[in-house]
């Protein structure tokens, strides 16, 4: 049976910004790492987004709000990279957009993403057997993975269900 969690629910999102935040905060320090006002700023920015994140839109974000760091690209992409790097957010490859990762206090890790194209909602599954067994098969044919990018795009229950009730019209 594979491993699965509670990730593997739609439903099953980052709800409290401020509260991932602090989440985060209390792993960089369990960690010995500095989540620094710019970094705590933009991951507060992405786990209040309640969707994927494009960097152009969060670097909007930034300067309109005038985040610390006067918004400058540079330092908005190092803030995502140490983000990205720690496993607090992952990238969503193909539509290059940003998610909060639900498991703030967890080392980087592959998950498969769902993301509905019609509402650009983006559902992280916790599913260990799938992971698993991708790097099987890679090195079963003598490849070596460094990572995994695994994003199935389609349309999520609510919009399947939209699109469904459309065509009976």
């Amino acid at each position: 049976m594979a491993a699965t969690h509670a990730c593997t629910d739609p439903k099953h999102h980052v709800h409290d910004a401020a509260g991932f935040v602090a989440a985060v905060e209390s792993a960089c320090r369990e960690r010995g790492l500095r989540l620094t006002p710019i970094r705590a700023y933009v991951l507060g920015l992405i786990a209040a987004a309640g969707r994927p994140l494009k960097a152009y839109d969060l670097l909007d974000q930034v300067r309109e709000g005038e985040g610390p760091g006067a918004a400058a690209p540079p330092t908005v992409y190092r803030a995502l990279d140490f983000l990205l790097g720690h496993g607090f957010i992952h990238k969503l490859e193909s539509i290059n957009a940003f998610v909060a990762c639900h498991h703030p206090s967890s080392h980087q890790h592959s998950v498969p993403f769902l993301i509905c194209d019609s509402c650009q909602g983006a559902t992280e599954l916790e599913d260990e057997q799938v992971v698993r067994l991708l790097d099987e098969r890679a090195r079963a044919l003598g490849f070596v993975p460094q990572a995994q990018t695994l994003e199935v795009h389609g349309l999520c229950a609510d919009c399947g269900r939209a699109a469904a009730g459309s065509k009976k019209a």
